[in-house]
């Protein structure tokens, strides 16, 4: 092992960590504004309560996901310096953006939402939590810009004298298809996970009021009500966004037939070029030897997926290796195939299994329904699936979570051996100055520190999922509640 391996191993664990906190940054923005809204059109008490009881989770992760991105952008300098020195140019620019437009009004308009719900107007307190979500996705999509450049690079030019990138086209590079289909699928997926959140911690207290544990105090007045809405929010959610991730997923899969055909031959273990290809379900083959011992596979699902038609001609690994060598030189330009296959297995195996349980959700709470209770909110003689349907709502979060993960390893690894794909080679990227036992040391003390900080969201988490949600009323008792378009600012605050 030496430091390019290390340094590539530090870059894919902090990534995959500080990604665990994006996705539920992007959707909980969104589902928390989308909660406001509802309390201030209609002046409900539970929507105030649930704005701020799940206000509070957004909160505790948008500070873990401000935390861990920091150490992103330091790694360029201190691991990828070299990568940095002829990609700066162009990939400074969306990154720029993002830090002077996207996070400038992700972070002002949030500080104003915490403090500003006893002094701003309700309307403009409300507009606050709004322009704190759309910089967040804002945020998303430079940042899946410069990500999308490498994968395929537009709008530049290589600069003979220095040997740098240079940018050429700024529209070109924010335009580029891979970007805002990447962006969808993200943004999708997202969403996904954000509904699955608040569907599991809606599961989980509903769980705990049919089946206390010993001593456990009732919940409070309301909580019943509230936890159903939300519940049934976090699934609806949760569909749409399924659909929309499954839409753009076979986008996505066309643009890498286009762009990236080694990293979709890869993926499906496909090892010559093929018409009428079918999607693999389950393999197992010799990497050296480029061959498949066992296949099983549905006729043409591929060949669909990649061109739009069931006859269609997919690319093969060595018919696109062979192609690489002419146009690059000798080298092997394959990624990991064992990695690329299971990795978009898992993606989409888990993703539709949250979908799956979103769906089923939906139907078990139709019309006033909730496994263990009764209509009117009462316990119901528990039948044997009861618990597990809460149970599968609480697991369907670590899937997706998962499912998350696995996409974007299919996405990385699947640009090996490729940095900047077709310019610039992972092993000419990293730092020519760091050595193993620097990287190790970092790599050491970010894990260590890491494992601290996921140790303090998981308490805060709980602890606040534990304590539900405020029992304050959003106004004095002696004031009445506010009705639509009436702009008195609550005497309720964090």
């Amino acid at each position: 092992m030496d430091a390019l391996d290390l340094a590539r191993w530090q870059f894919g664990i902090t990534t995959v960590y500080h990604f665990l906190f994006v996705p539920l940054t992007i959707g909980l923005s969104v589902i928390v504004a989308s909660l406001q809204t509802a309390w201030f059109r209609t002046g409900r008490t539970e929507y105030l309560r649930a704005t701020k009881f799940f206000g509070k989770l957004f909160l505790i992760n948008f500070a873990m996901g401000v935390v861990t991105g920091i150490v992103q952008e330091f790694q360029f300098g201190m691991n990828w310096s070299a990568y940095s020195t002829f990609v700066g140019d162009v990939f400074g620019a969306p990154l720029a953006m993002e830090a002077l437009i996207a996070f400038f009004l992700e972070s002002t308009f949030i500080g104003l939402w915490i403090f500003g719900w006893d002094r701003l107007r309700r309307g403009v307190h409300l507009a606050c939590i709004w322009a704190a979500a759309i910089g967040s996705n804002l945020s998303a999509y430079f940042i899946l810009a410069a990500n999308a450049w490498m994968r395929h690079p537009v709008g530049y030019e290589v600069d003979t004298a220095t040997g740098r990138a240079r940018l050429t086209d700024i529209g070109a590079v924010l335009a580029n298809p891979q970007a805002w289909s990447t962006y969808v699928h993200v943004v999708s997926a997202a969403f996904l996970i954000a509904g699955l959140f608040v569907a599991a911690v809606s599961a989980w207290k509903l769980r705990c009021e049919r089946w206390p544990r010993t001593g456990q105090d009732a919940p409070p007045a309301g909580e019943h009500t509230l936890f159903r809405r939300t519940l049934r929010a976090g699934f609806l959610v949760t569909l749409v966004a399924g659909v929309l991730v499954i839409a753009s997923g076979d986008h996505q899969a066309k643009l890498a037939a286009t762009y990236e055909p080694m990293k979709l031959a890869a993926a499906e273990a496909l090892w010559e070029d093929e018409q009428s290809a079918g999607f693999s379900l389950f393999a197992v083959g010799d990497v050296q030897g480029s061959r498949n011992h066992i296949n099983v596979q549905v006729p043409g699902v591929l060949s669909f997926l990649a061109t739009g038609s069931p006859w269609g001609e997919v690319q093969g690994i060595e018919n696109v290796q062979a192609q690489y060598e002419a146009l690059y030189g000798p080298g092997d330009y394959r990624p990991n195939i064992a990695v690329l296959y299971w990795s978009f297995r898992l993606m989409m195996g888990l993703g539709m299994a949250g979908v799956a349980v979103a769906a089923a959700g939906l139907w078990l709470t139709r019309g006033g329904r909730l496994p263990g209770f009764t209509r009117d909110g009462g316990p119901a003689p528990a039948r044997w699936w009861h618990r597990w349907a809460y149970r599968g709502a609480i697991l369907a979060l670590p899937a997706a979570l998962a499912a998350n993960i696995a996409g974007w390893v299919l996405t990385e690894v699947g640009r090996q051996p490729w940095t900047v794909h077709g310019e610039l080679l992972t092993a000419q990227s990293v730092s020519p100055g760091v050595s193993l036992g620097e990287v190790a040391f970092s790599l050491a003390a970010f894990t260590a520190l890491y494992g601290v900080l996921a140790v303090v969201e998981a308490r805060l988490l709980f602890r606040y999922v534990q304590a539900g949600p405020a029992g304050a009323l959003p106004h004095p008792p002696d004031d009445p509640a506010p009705t639509r378009g009436d702009e008195r600012a609550p005497a309720f605050s964090y």
